[in-house]
């Protein structure tokens, strides 16, 4: 049976680029179901829990009975909590990018109702809010209903259950009475069936039937991080998992080419899945990661359907799904045939609430960690060499070394020289991590004066040595190489110095250029 996608149910052009651009490659089943009779002009009740996508289901079709040129209220969606009001007033905002003049406002108690005031004047056509603040608005009339041609009621059982019957029933009054309206409901109870039956038109039920979840036994955790801080919460993490093969899950396509432009920006070996890959591509991008010729997978939900790796030792979900049931599909990709199972989620802001959600969706307890800091970074790596050490002692064939520690212990103890020998690894290693986590704003160069340090984002694991490196910068800016300065190359990046009076020039030439077929990313290291 073909699938359906977005571009097959008769939504706006406009919006639609906008569903488009975000990545999002089909609609989820309450989407499916929802979307069809909404357009039809039916009230529907849908039963459907948080995270199955309910926002897109009732929001895209609301939003194209909005005409921007009329400022009245014309839809109106109620929800239990300020939380919920602001994301999805937030969702419907990048729903409408591209319809010019469309406005929508989140009303909720705990912030300055002059400022709400205020903005309603303004003219607003999508107004979601709580019902106590909606019903606040009424009695000041400051927000006039009369022009309503839809409505939302969403989790409509908590708003029952947060004692908001009365209020929602003297909103709905105050509301025309050929009005669409639309409730979403986890469950079904008799109060439930009564505003229905009082408020709405022959409505069709909706349910999405889900599978009983089994979540495998695998540590589940996750990261409380802001937005603009994940790049960098996830580049932590995977220093300090230093895992083999790994999956990152991302709800977007568009989030997938992003985060791997920047993940290979930043040295790491990682490649993309998403529906607008060609099948060959496909193939060839899971070959490379099967072979363990790519480390990390970025994908969505839908392009990851079918994988099937048994050494994927970590999951980590970048984003939270916006369908629940995936966030089990994710984390059974680790754990697999008798190993250990690790998953980490990155949660910000408002989404705890999801969180929450999904740990009773899916029946299991995710744990909150610290994201890893650079002291923890260096820690892991000196155990990981301590380890190492042990290892190569109790597998032998180390006798030519005993005899070269025995001539050096004519003047030194054992001791100190171990200790030397353990420095000399460690500053390396920790190098390398620091350099690879530390806060943008707050590395040092260390570059000679009159020398600027340069990152780039290739190293040993992609085949240079320095030759290669020097070859490059000479051959593509047209600087003598004797002006070049120390090359330092680690595991998955490079350090240069280049002249002051050339960084410019170098930076201009690199940038456009690769080495041994990989694209090419330069950058002042102070920059990192």
């Amino acid at each position: 049976m073909k699938t359906i996608e977005f571009k097959d149910l008769n939504i706006q052009k406009d919006i639609l680029k906008a569903i488009e651009e975000l990545g999002f490659e089909v609609p989820t089943p309450i989407q499916a179901q929802a979307l069809p009779k909404l357009y039809e002009g039916k009230d529907i009740i849908g039963q459907a829990q948080t995270g199955t996508g309910k926002t897109a289901a009732f929001g895209i079709p609301m939003i194209e009975k909005v005409d921007s040129k009329d400022k009245d209220v014309k839809i109106l969606i109620l929800a239990p909590t300020r939380e919920l009001s602001m994301q999805v007033a937030d969702e419907l905002r990048k729903f409408t990018k591209y319809l010019n003049g469309v406005r929508s406002l989140a009303i909720y108690g705990g912030q300055p109702i002059e400022r709400q005031i205020k903005a309603l004047k303004q003219g607003v056509q999508i107004v979601v809010g709580t019902p106590g603040r909606i019903l606040d608005h009424i009695r000041r009339k400051t927000l006039k209903l009369d022009q309503v041609v839809g409505v939302v009621l969403d989790e409509a059982d908590q708003m029952l259950d947060m004692g908001f019957l009365e209020d929602m029933e003297a909103i709905l009054q105050h509301t025309p009475a050929d009005r669409q309206t639309a409730m979403f409901s986890a469950t079904m109870p008799r109060e439930i069936e009564a505003i229905a039956k009082k408020y709405m038109k022959k409505p069709e039920k909706i349910k999405v039937v889900h599978k009983e979840l089994t979540v495998p036994k695998i540590a589940q955790f996750y990261f409380e991080v802001k937005n603009h801080e994940k790049l960098e919460a996830l580049c932590r993490v995977l220093d300090m998992e230093e895992s083999d093969l790994g999956i990152i899950f991302c709800r977007t396509k568009k989030g997938v080419d992003e985060l791997v432009e920047s993940l290979e920006s930043r040295g790491y070996s990682a490649e993309g899945l998403h529906g607008d890959l060609k099948q060959s591509q496909r193939d060839r991008v899971m070959k490379k990661f099967r072979d363990g010729t790519i480390d990390l997978l970025v994908a969505t939900d839908v392009a990851a359907r079918g994988i099937d790796v048994d050494d994927v030792e970590l999951v980590i979900n970048y984003d939270i799904p916006e369908d629940f049931e995936y966030y089990v599909h994710r984390i059974g990709r680790t754990g697999r045939a008798g190993r250990t199972g690790l998953a980490y989620t990155f949660v910000a802001g408002r989404q705890l609430r999801t969180l929450k959600a999904l740990e009773t969706y899916a029946k299991t307890k995710i744990k909150r960690k610290n994201v890893p800091s650079i002291n923890d970074i260096a820690e892991k790596q000196r155990e990981t060499v301590a380890n190492n050490i042990i290892t190569t002692i109790e597998k032998g064939g180390i006798l030519e070394y005993v005899t070269f520690v025995e001539k050096l212990a004519e003047d030194y103890s054992s001791i100190d020289i171990a200790a030397a020998l353990m420095k000399l690894m460690l500053n390396k290693n920790e190098e390398e991590a620091i350099e690879a986590a530390q806060d943008v704003s707050s590395v040092d160069t260390g570059a000679e004066a009159g020398m600027v340090r340069m990152f780039l984002n290739i190293g040993k694991r992609h085949g240079v040595n320095p030759g290669h490196i020097l070859g490059a910068i000479t051959g593509e800016s047209g600087i003598d190489g004797h002006l070049v300065g120390t090359i330092d190359i680690f595991d998955k990046f490079t350090f240069v110095e280049v002249p002051e009076k050339y960084a410019n020039k170098v930076l201009k030439a690199m940038n456009k250029n690769q080495i041994k077929g990989r694209k090419i990313n330069m950058e002042p290291a102070n920059r990192r």
